[in-house]
């Protein structure tokens, strides 16, 4: 027959409402009363419950313990789960085990009576939920973390400045303490250390300042075993783990728990990275998960930094080819010049000037801006600069050299849309007086002459770009620098740089710089011009054009 429910229970319509569960136990652990909830919790008949024993409700490998503790609450009265929430497993009348918040308090604690000090009540409550919420908090917390990563890492200039940002941010917003990262030498086929962090305020532990002289082989060490598996290894305890090769090390530093993931594009390792904490810490599956993920992420943003590396330096290397590597010494004259590429740097600009000595002891400038970036634009510049060149030393003049350079750019056949160079070309002929010049324009902003008082005067007549119209004339326009009169050639790079408000530079404001230089040396007015277009430009949303600034000075 089943024993009684207590006095204070027995048909308490208020806990048959419960969608909780509530379990009481005698003082010998059996089960005196259970309300209907337990049906729906643990799929049993409340009814055929009393009188069992609580173990019923409990996964076999824990009822040993319960047994234990039990016994000593019913001869103290004491239990270190009284009084407490605890999340545990319970067993389901179908054999599963389903996670449960349990309260416990004592009997007397619930009605103030007396009950033999034995009686102890249960309040159980389905955990399920509350563990998705915290997984799902979890997991947007880790996610969000590597999202702070991703964003750091996209103000990296390149993939060598993001690998010295990735460990710190990571360490940072995961929480861990110390970290390693390791890249595949190609030449030993093995993993070497490439950079390591430490939390600030604290010695970096010996096993980071270690690791510059290790290498790991694949499967060889937590680096190698990311390597081999090619998914984030933990190694829970690396002062026990035999897999941890540093035992010693990390023995005498503190660190406990150890954790690595891949960096990788594609089936390429680029990266192993290490994190070490000084606790022992659970790493849970969703974290694994994140970093797997955020492993691959980051590899593709690596290799694509890298990639636009490369782009960067041949884009470099090939607009330096289209720039005289050094301004020559011209006699009587003082030669000074500025270049700055346009846009984000990883396409070659269209701006080009070049000097260059005549067999007649005259002298060639040439500034010139041909129309886009990139590959075609780049051919168009070479051939511009090439085309001058030659005209200039079989002894054309200013005219001359335009109109070949015209030509050959109008036999040209280009895919795309129409391209065309604008171009500023001057002769130059020193003498005893100063200096004699010859100038033709096409299609290019008119040089500025500042005479040696400082009056600023734009000269020459535009004419028609290059490329365009094959009965183009470039007429010439014979000026006189006496000494300490300055020509500045330049781009419309300079005219044409617009502030955040749209405003231009325009002809006024480096009109504006070229007096404010007078009486400087050549070399101090084009620094000037660049100068000042650099801070029209300060804060601006529009994207800046290549500049170049050529200037002569008597």
């Amino acid at each position: 027959m089943a024993p009684e429910a207590p006095a204070a229970l027995a048909g308490s319509a208020l806990l048959e409402a419960l969608p909780d569960m509530v379990v009481v136990a005698d003082h010998h652990g059996h089960i005196s009363y259970v309300n209907r909830a337990v049906s729906t919790l643990l799929g049993h008949d409340p009814d055929a419950l009393l009188g069992q024993s609580l173990m019923v409700l409990m996964p076999e490998r824990l009822r040993a313990g319960h047994g234990t503790g039990f016994a000593r609450y019913a001869a103290t009265g004491r239990g270190k789960l009284v009084g407490a929430t605890t999340q545990l497993p319970a067993l389901h009348a179908a054999g599963h085990e389903v996670v449960v918040d349990l309260t416990l308090s004592r009997m007397d604690a619930l009605d103030g009576a007396d009950s033999d000090g034995g009686l102890v009540v249960g309040l159980l409550r389905d955990a399920s939920t509350t563990i998705r919420l915290e997984r799902q908090f979890e997991v947007s917390r880790h996610l969000a973390a590597i999202q702070r990563v991703t964003a750091a890492l996209t103000e990296a200039p390149d993939a060598d400045a993001a690998f010295e940002q990735l460990l710190p941010t990571l360490c940072t917003e995961l929480d861990w303490d110390a970290a390693a990262i390791w890249q595949p030498d190609d030449a030993t086929g093995r993993l070497r250390h490439a950079g390591s962090w430490s939390a600030a305020g604290r010695p970096p532990p010996k096993l980071l300042t270690d690791a510059r002289h290790i290498t790991f082989g694949r499967g060889e060490g937590l680096p190698g075993l990311t390597w081999q598996r090619r998914e984030p290894v933990v190694i829970a305890d690396l002062q026990s783990d035999q897999r941890f090769l540093r035992g010693d090390v990390v023995r005498s530093d503190g660190l406990r728990t150890g954790l690595a993931f891949p960096v990788l594009h594609g089936d390429s390792l680029l990266a192993v990275c290490e994190l070490f904490s000084r606790e022992t810490r659970e790493v849970p599956a969703d974290l694994l998960a994140v970093l797997a993920t955020a492993g691959r992420q980051i590899g593709q943003f690596l290799s694509r930094l890298h990639a636009e590396s490369q782009v960067r330096a041949l884009a470099e290397t090939l607009q330096r080819s289209l720039l005289p590597p050094t301004l020559p010494s011209v006699p009587g004259v003082r030669l000074a010049a500025r270049y700055r590429p346009g846009g984000a740097g990883l396409m070659v600009g269209g701006d080009t000037y070049d000097v260059v000595p005549l067999p007649d002891g005259r002298w060639l400038l040439l500034i010139a801006d041909v129309c886009g970036k990139g590959a075609e634009a780049a051919a168009m510049t070479a051939l511009t600069r090439h085309t001058a060149r030659a005209a200039a030393t079989a002894g054309s003049g200013a005219r001359a050299v335009l109109t070949a350079v015209n030509a050959a750019l109008l036999g040209e056949e280009t895919p795309g849309p129409l391209r065309f160079v604008t171009a500023c070309c001057v002769v130059l002929r020193p003498h005893e007086g100063g200096v004699s010049a010859t100038l033709s324009i096409a299609g290019h902003p008119s040089p500025v002459l500042r005479s040696p008082e400082g009056t600023c005067t734009e000269i020459g007549s535009p004419g028609r770009p290059l490329g365009i119209d094959p009965e183009a004339d470039y007429p010439e326009l014979d000026i006189e620098l006496p000494p300490g009169a300055t020509l500045v050639l330049f781009t419309d790079g300079v005219t044409e740089a617009r502030d955040d408000g749209g405003d231009q530079f325009d002809e006024d404001g480096l009109l504006a710089v070229l007096r404010d230089t007078r009486g400087q040396d050549v070399e101090a007015t084009v620094r000037a011009v660049q100068a000042a277009v650099d801070r029209h430009l300060a804060g601006s949303r529009h994207e800046r054009d290549d500049l170049a600034v050529l200037a002569v000075q008597c």
